[in-house]
C-alpha cells in the first residue's frame, strides 16, 4: 500500500480493531479481488495488532511490540517512537541512527509541529545506509505532545508525510483510550474503597451482638456464626481485582443472610432462584451484596411481621438479569431518582455507588432500575453482558 492511501484506511481502523476475529478470518479465507483489497486488509490487520498493545499505554514494552506493525502500515525502511525520556523503540534498518533521534525529536515535543528531516539533518558515515530522510510527527494526548513517531527512508514525499501524521493521530487516539481505561479503573477502585468503608457499621455491631447472644445458650451456633462473619469480612475486604463472578458474590450473600437470619430469626424469609448458566458471569465486586443489604436493612428492619427478600438471576441469552426484591416499607421514587442521578447523598448502602460502577464497566444501559413506592416494597434490577471485552473476574 502506498503511504498516500494509509490515511483513508486509518479512518476505519478504529472500527475494525473491535470487530470479532471471525471477520478477520473471513477476510483471510476469501480470495482478494485486487492488490488494493489485499493491502487494505494487511493494513487493517496491522492496526488491530498494534491497537492491542497500545491499549496498555505508550510504554517501552508497548512501543517495542507496536513498531513492527507501524512500519508495515507506513511501508517505510524504519520506524521509531520517542518521548522525553528517549527512544522507546526502533524497528527496521539503520538502528545506529536511534542515538540521534532524541535531539531531533525535541523540537516536535515542544512545538507539536511535524518536522521533515533531509540530508543535512541526518549524518551518516555509511554510504550504503538507506536512512537519508525522515518524518517526525507528534503523538498528542490530552492536548499535550507525549511522543514522536519517526518514519525513515531514502527519501520523503508528501504521501509519507501525510501517512505519518495520520498514523501519529491514530496512535494518539489509542493512548487517550488507554488513559481513559486507567482513569475508569482508578475511579472504580476509589468507589469500591468508599463502599467498603460504608459497609454498615450497624450490621457489624448487630452481627457481633447476635453472636454474643449465642455464646452461652448455644456455643456451637456462636462458633458457626463467627466463622461465617470471618468469611464475610474476608471477602468484603479482600485485595483482589475490581470484578468477581456472580457465583462468588452470591456465596458471600449467603453468608450475609445467615448472619442476618441469626438476628431476625423467622421474621426474615429469603428465596434465591439462580440460573446455573449465569454463575460464571463477571460483575463488579460487591455489586449485588449492597443491594441485598439495602433490602434487609431498609425494606424489612422497620417492617412489622415477616419480611421476604427474593434474589433472581436469569439467563437472557447474551445478558444476565439480576433482581433483588423485598416486600418491605418501600421508599420515595424521587429520592431514589436523585440518588441515582448523583443529586443526593441519601444512599442506603451504596445504591449510587453500585449504579456508577455498573455504568462505568458496561455502559449507561446497564445501570440500576429501581421500582419502589411507600408501602409497596422495592425491586432493583440490572443486566450485565455475559461476556464483555476487557472485563474478567479475578481470584
Amino acid at each position: 500500500m502506498t503511504p498516500s492511501s494509509i490515511a483513508v484506511v486509518l479512518m476505519v481502523a478504529a472500527v475494525v480493531v473491535v470487530v470479532t476475529g471471525g471477520v478477520l478470518r473471513l477476510l483471510r479465507r476469501r480470495r482478494f479481488v485486487s492488490d488494493v483489497d489485499r493491502a487494505t486488509y494487511e493494513t487493517l490487520h496491522s492496526a488491530s495488532l498494534a491497537a492491542r498493545h497500545l491499549r496498555s499505554g505508550l510504554t517501552p514494552q508497548a512501543a517495542e511490540r507496536t513498531t513492527r506493525q507501524l512500519r508495515s502500515m507506513l511501508g517505510s525502511r524504519a520506524v521509531a517512537l520517542s518521548d522525553s525520556s528517549g527512544v522507546l523503540a526502533w524497528d527496521g534498518v539503520g538502528d545506529h541512527h536511534r542515538l540521534d533521534l532524541p535531539a531531533l525529536a525535541e523540537p516536535v515535543l515542544i512545538s507539536g509541529a511535524t518536522v521533515v528531516l533531509t540530508d543535512p539533518d541526518i549524518v551518516c558515515s555509511d554510504p550504503d545506509c538507506p536512512i537519508r530522510s525522515g518524518v517526525l510527527a507528534p503523538v498528542v494526548a490530552d492536548e499535550h505532545v507525549v511522543a514522536v513517531l519517526a518514519a525513515y527512508g531514502p527519501s520523503v514525499g508528501a504521501g509519507l508525510v501525510r501517512a505519518t501524521e495520520e498514523l501519529a493521530a491514530w496512535i494518539s487516539t489509542q493512548v487517550e483510550l488507554a488513559e481513559l481505561d486507567r482513569q475508569r479503573t482508578h475511579l472504580m477502585e476509589a468507589e469500591l474503597r468508599a463502599l467498603r468503608a460504608q459497609i454498615s457499621p450497624h450490621f457489624i455491631y448487630n452481627c457481633l451482638g447476635a453472636i454474643a447472644s449465642f455464646v452461652r445458650t448455644d456455643p456451637d451456633r456462636a462458633r458457626e456464626l463467627l466463622l461465617e462473619f470471618a468469611d464475610f469480612t474476608r471477602y468484603a475486604f479482600r485485595r483482589g481485582g475490581a470484578y468477581t463472578t456472580l457465583r462468588d458474590e452470591l456465596r458471600n450473600i449467603e453468608r450475609y443472610l445467615v448472619l442476618e437470619q441469626a438476628r431476625f430469626g423467622e421474621r426474615l424469609i429469603v428465596q434465591l432462584t439462580i440460573a446455573p448458566e449465569v454463575l460464571p458471569v463477571a460483575i463488579p465486586f460487591l455489586s449485588v451484596q449492597p443491594l441485598v443489604e439495602n433490602a434487609v436493612r431498609h425494606g424489612l428492619a422497620s417492617k412489622q411481621g415477616v419480611g421476604h427478600v427474593t434474589i433472581h438471576a436469569v439467563d437472557l441469552g447474551t445478558t444476565a438479569e439480576i433482581t433483588i426484591e423485598d416486600d418491605g416499607v418501600g421508599g420515595d421514587p424521587e429520592v431514589i431518582r436523585a440518588v441515582l442521578a448523583g443529586e443526593s447523598a441519601e444512599d442506603g448502602v451504596g445504591l449510587g455507588n453500585v449504579d456508577a460502577r455498573l455504568r462505568a464497566a458496561f455502559g449507561d444501559q446497564h445501570g440500576l432500575v429501581v421500582e419502589t413506592a411507600p408501602g409497596a416494597g422495592t425491586k432493583v434490577t440490572f443486566r450485565v453482558p455475559k461476556f464483555a471485552p476487557g472485563i474478567h473476574a479475578e481470584p
